[in-house]
């Protein structure tokens, strides 16, 4: 059984508050921040699909951020407080409350985008994990699609019953809202939002690995991310979007990428 955390909330620069749950203790490596995908929370993604054992289990200090909101943040209405530049700010400012002036990242789905975002832009990021993700994130028909499929989203959130969706690529992450019990208002106020998603790659310092599902449609391609992002390598583990994160595989890499320069 992983052990309880201890949690905080930290301001963001709007004054939205999210959560942040640490485990572990501080070592001779910097902590390893987690960030979930659409929906989904530190525990959903993280802790229920073993990673923060295997972390732990590494002997690594581990800090998860509940995206704006998501989890235990606060969940504004107002599409203005959310994409995914200011989730990135959120989490340097988390890493500027505690006092970490180095830590490993790795970040899921829309958290991998959020953990790009932050990579490129915070040399404080010493490795990188970016899970879920491919080609839609750097060849130039993603933003396009990444636009419609969150206006899909945004209706499907704003649906009086989840029986009214009918899109068979909506519905499974409105159940999902459902089933966690999430602020559905919050979740369209995000996929309403005016994203800007592209990270400068280049930029990015931190030695990278690119983690996908062999099966999952939002990470096809992740040699093409992988080739945009100086210092990446790709690591393809079996499962779709939603299983992948259980595959024994997945904690396996994401571990070992962090662990290489020991």
């Amino acid at each position: 059984m992983t052990v309880p955390a201890t949690r905080q909330r930290v301001p963001g620069a709007d004054g939205v508050e999210v959560a942040v749950h640490r485990w572990g203790a501080p070592g001779d490596r910097p902590p390893v921040y987690l960030q979930h995908g659409f929906v989904a929370d530190t525990r959903l993604n993280w802790v229920g699909t073993g990673v923060l054992a295997a972390l732990l289990s590494a002997g690594r200090e581990v800090v998860g951020v509940d995206a704006r909101g998501h989890g235990r943040s606060d969940k504004p209405h107002d599409p203005g407080a959310y994409g995914e530049l200011r989730m990135a700010d959120d989490l340097r400012r988390v890493a500027d409350a505690l006092g970490h002036d180095s830590f490993d990242l790795a970040g899921f789905s829309m958290g991998a985008t959020v953990a790009l975002l932050t990579a490129a832009a915070d040399r404080r990021v010493r490795r990188l994990v970016v899970c879920g993700a491919g080609a839609a994130l750097v060849e130039p028909w993603g933003a396009e699609r990444h636009r419609v499929l969150m206006a899909g989203l945004a209706a499907a959130f704003e649906a009086a019953d989840v029986a009214d969706v009918r899109d068979p690529v909506t519905a499974p992450y409105r159940r999902l809202a459902d089933a966690l019990a999430a602020d559905r208002r919050a979740l369209a106020a995000h996929a309403r939002a005016v994203h800007t998603r592209h990270a400068d790659l280049a930029a990015v310092t931190a030695p990278t690995l690119v983690l996908a599902g062999d099966a999952d449609p939002l990470a096809a391609r992740p040699e093409v991310l992988a080739a945009a992002i100086p210092r990446a390598r790709v690591v393809v583990v079996p499962g779709d979007h939603a299983t992948a994160l259980r595959a024994p595989a997945f904690a396996a890499a994401l571990v070992g990428h962090l662990e290489e320069d020991r």
